[in-house]
């Protein structure tokens, strides 16, 4: 696996331009897809995988002894690449530019070394902004699993919660909030968050929130914080107008890329064609009743479509839930917890779960509506394949697509 790491000033690697909202037409502006072969990409089990062997282990990083017992309690020996790179500069206080696959590990590339400097200066505030509230109660969870005993506190504010319980919360002293940029504009404005107070930032998906249209609300946040300050971006993927924030707000970033391809080597692609006589419906719950298809995300485009499916697979016997924007929080939350802990085996989705949420064991992943960009489809399937376990991702097109 080749590594990248410079302090050189950034300039843009990608031609690629984003719409300030992605919805209807306008989201095939960003690297669209012209044919279904990038759908396709056998994988041999076999196959020979690179063997990372990291510079160093959790216990050599020079940290917190109580934090370092709290990362071997959660199974953490060895870091991941993005870990194993960026961490040390973060310990220094450096800037950083990470890019990297998703489900690479870059929450704890963040957490664990920022936990340390909290651990360092108990007067530390650290602000992370990501761009779905699904995103930001996960890295709150792993927040609280690496900070345990350790007398850290954490809020999490997001859209689709009462603001009044995250104000009486925001009251008590918090080294970290973690939220979206919605609520939090929200909260600045109404007084409760003084970002002058933040010398830390993390922007975690970056990429997502500019296709998202956040890009002037987080260019007004990190205006109002202090110049000095250590900021740290994670992306998947960079464009233009990622690279002016980059080389607005930052200062002499490191830059650590261990992006290797655009899909994981561990995840078997290929087609579903229907057509014919098959309806769509049809050609899903005959893979569905396969033994292998155990754990299966099914992406839908649309919130009411998404819902239709779901409730059709119910009715056909199948154990599903459903997450898009019309489900309130509670309830999508719920459905995640049914779907992590093996409650329901399907669970169909729209766009909102497709980037960064970590969900073990995820058997496949199918493209039921065509996803807008490669981007989409990438985040997509790869919420399988992961944890150097082999997935499968099915794409559904019309018989008539040619390849």
């Amino acid at each position: 696996m080749n590594f990248h790491t410079n302090r050189r000033s950034f300039r843009p690697r990608s031609s690629s331009h984003s719409s300030p909202r992605r919805s209807g037409p306008s989201r095939f502006n960003r690297r669209s897809f012209s044919d279904v072969s990038k759908f396709i990409n056998k994988v041999s089990i076999t196959e020979e995988a690179d063997i990372f062997k990291p510079e160093h282990s959790f216990a050599a990083f020079v940290m917190d002894e109580r934090l370092k017992q709290n990362i071997l309690k959660k199974g953490y020996v060895s870091p991941t690449p993005i870990q194993d790179k960026v961490i040390p500069h973060i310990l220094k206080g450096e800037d950083i530019v990470g890019i990297a696959n998703t489900g690479t590990g870059k929450t704890a590339a963040f957490l664990v070394p920022l936990l340390n400097k909290v651990l360092t200066n108990r007067n530390e505030n650290i602000l992370i902004v990501v761009p779905t509230r699904e995103l930001a109660i996960q890295i709150q969870d792993d927040c609280r699993g690496f900070a345990i005993g350790l007398g850290i506190s954490s809020v999490c504010c997001v859209g689709g919660m009462p603001i009044y319980t995250q104000i009486r919360n925001l009251r008590n002293r918090n080294n970290f909030i973690i939220g979206t940029p919605g609520r939090l504009k929200d909260l600045i404005e109404r007084k409760i968050i003084n970002l002058a107070k933040f010398e830390t930032v993390v922007l975690d998906e970056a990429d997502r929130m500019l296709d998202m249209g956040f890009i002037a609300d987080i260019k007004w946040m990190l205006a109002l914080m202090p110049a000095k300050r250590q900021s740290l971006f994670f992306s998947a993927t960079l464009s233009p107008e990622i690279n002016g924030l980059i080389s607005k707000f930052l200062k002499i970033p490191v830059t650590i890329s261990v992006k290797t391809r655009d899909t994981a080597r561990s995840v078997d692609q290929d087609v579903v064609r229907v057509g014919g006589n098959e309806r769509k419906i049809d050609a899903l719950t005959r893979l569905l009743s396969k033994d292998d298809f155990n754990k299966v995300l099914i992406f839908g485009n649309t919130k009411h479509g998404v819902e239709r499916l779901s409730v059709d697979l119910s009715r056909l016997g199948f154990a599903t839930e459903s997450i898009h924007g019309n489900k309130n929080h509670s309830k999508r939350q719920r459905a995640l917890g049914q779907f992590k802990n093996n409650a329901v085996k399907i669970l169909v989705a729209t766009d909102v779960a497709a980037r960064g949420l970590d969900i073990a064991d995820i058997s496949h992943v199918i493209n039921y509506d065509l996803p807008a960009t490669y981007e989409d489809y990438i985040h997509r399937i790869g919420r399988t394949g992961r944890a150097d376990k082999y997935g499968k991702a099915l794409t559904f097109i019309s018989s008539h697509s040619s390849i």
